[in-house]
């Protein structure tokens, strides 16, 4: 592992520095990165359509992951991962066929063309191919690759803040701290003549809290994830954790469980953007609309909401981690608005599912490796804001509980019925937030919440956590956001 990390770390430094944009040289620079030739590419995308295929394409990929932690007051743990490979992918109709080669070479990438290209079984194409790179903007451009930094220059961060979090609290007994880094290279290729190439950096430092208080022993976490290289770890990010972590700690003693019931719920700004990806998000994902099997298959074009709701799936925020230069199909990063004055605008579209519905592709085409096909998923999902202030919003509800921190919960994705559990929150009556609450669960439907919000504040928060999307197998770095809203009813699960 660790000369095949060598190999890997001096890699991608190199290309890097010649392949932000989409030119000529960044395309040369490409495809010596993964040892092929413009020749060898249109060879391949023959291959993949001579059973009469009606598209085909490419996409390589080599990343390397590092990670290290802090257990016990050290570093004492550190790991790597390269994956290095290529996927072809074969269209015909409304069937795909996909194979896939960790070795990459002419002979290697012609036996999976011809594997994904059983989908078909007309006559061969013979498509007139070039290479033109397509450009784009850089929404994550770094100062300092991971792989120019060494695990001792990463380690006093990992330690700076495992000594702060104990010294801004006398009952801290524990702190863990993780940094996993990760460097993509990835070079697309399709028969329409599309190329691209785009490095794709990633960070995720979290920092876990655990305190004790006359016996009873709490914990809570701090994290944060972007699309950046080194100079992501600074002091002030390291303050601003190590105070979170300690302070949504600390809340949780004395916090209660209030009595159960329908009531008024109150989103937090930031974290609570959860529920919007989880319980309403994955249903404007236009795969399960064109299945119906989504609540929201019928209902495009028309109400859903209070008329000054805009929710937002968004791929150009800088350096967020949802935040994508382009696709894993070739469409270019772009801002869409799913729900746009109350009304269902447009529901989030690869490739297959924009022709299905005779519209442009929103650059929602996202695969988690080579390993699998793009398929529509989420990027940054959040509502924009609105006029009132949270102080307001919450002087209009008598009595009802605040939620602040989400953990984790389940969803039924078709019917948008869940069940969140919320790590910590508040008690409001008679509109002020009083007794902090902790451990209870939020029941409802998705699309039915979204129709019940009342009021939406100025606050809007993307939450920058390690968050991560899981569906159909597939996991993809994604971020929510939320102002805080208030849901005129919910079932709260108490005591």
């Amino acid at each position: 592992m660790s000369g095949l990390a060598a190999i890997g770390t001096a890699m991608i430094p190199s290309f890097l520095h010649s392949c932000i944009s989409g030119t000529p040289e960044s395309a040369v620079a490409a495809m010596n990165h993964f040892n092929v030739s413009a020749e060898d590419l249109k060879k391949v995308i023959i291959t993949a359509l001579e059973k009469g295929g009606e598209y085909a394409d490419l996409y390589f990929e080599h990343s390397i992951q590092n990670t290290v932690s802090l257990r016990d007051g050290k570093v004492n743990v550190a790991s790597s991962n390269i994956d290095f490979g290529v996927g072809v992918r074969v269209v015909t109709g409304e069937q795909t066929g996909y194979a896939y080669t960790e070795e990459i070479n002419l002979e290697e990438m012609l036996k999976a063309a011809k594997v994904a290209a059983r989908i078909a079984s007309d006559n061969s194409r013979h498509p007139s191919l070039n290479i033109s790179p397509k450009e784009f903007k850089n929404y994550y451009p770094i100062e300092t690759s991971w792989e120019d930094v060494s695990i001792q220059q990463k380690a006093p961060f990992l330690q700076k803040l495992n000594d702060r979090i104990f010294e801004l609290d006398s009952r801290v007994t524990k702190a863990t701290i993780s940094l996993t880094d990760k460097s993509s290279v990835v070079m697309f290729y399709n028969s329409e003549n599309t190329f691209f190439n785009d490095y794709r950096p990633m960070v995720v430092l979290s920092a876990t809290c655990i305190m004790e208080q006359n016996g009873e022993i709490e914990n809570n976490r701090s994290s944060r994830a972007f699309t950046m290289g080194f100079e992501f770890l600074n002091d002030d990010i390291i303050e601003e954790m190590a105070q979170e972590a300690v302070r949504k700690t600390a809340i949780l003693f004395g916090a209660v469980k209030p009595k159960g019931g329908e009531m008024p719920v109150v989103m937090g700004s930031g974290g609570s953007g959860i529920l919007l990806h989880e319980a309403i998000g994955h249903s404007f994902e236009a795969d399960s609309n064109r299945k119906n099997t989504s609540i929201f298959s019928d209902k495009l074009g028309k109400k859903i909401c209070l008329e000054s709701i805009n929710v937002v799936d968004d791929g150009t925020i800088p350096h967020n981690r949802g935040a994508v230069n382009i696709d894993d199909e070739g469409y270019l990063g772009q801002k869409t608005y799913i729900v746009k004055d109350g009304i269902l605008n447009s529901y989030i579209h690869d490739r297959m599912s924009a022709k299905f519905y005779g519209v442009e592709p929103t650059g929602n085409g996202r695969r988690e490796s080579f390993r699998h096909v793009p398929i529509p998923r989420m990027r940054s999902t959040y509502m924009e804001e609105g006029e009132i202030s949270e102080t307001d919003m919450i002087a209009d509800v008598k009595y009802g509980v605040f939620c602040d921190v989400f953990t984790n919960g389940q969803v039924q994705t078709g019917s948008g019925d869940f069940t969140f559990f919320v790590k910590s929150g508040y008690l409001i009556e008679n509109g002020k937030m009083t007794t902090p609450i902790k451990d209870i669960n939020i029941i409802g439907n998705g699309p039915q919440a979204l129709a019940d919000i009342v009021m939406v504040s100025n606050n809007l928060v993307i939450d920058n956590g390690p968050w991560t999307c899981g569906k159909d197998g597939q996991s993809c770095p994604v971020t929510c956001g939320m102002p805080s809203a208030l849901v005129s009813k919910l079932t709260v699960g108490g005591k």
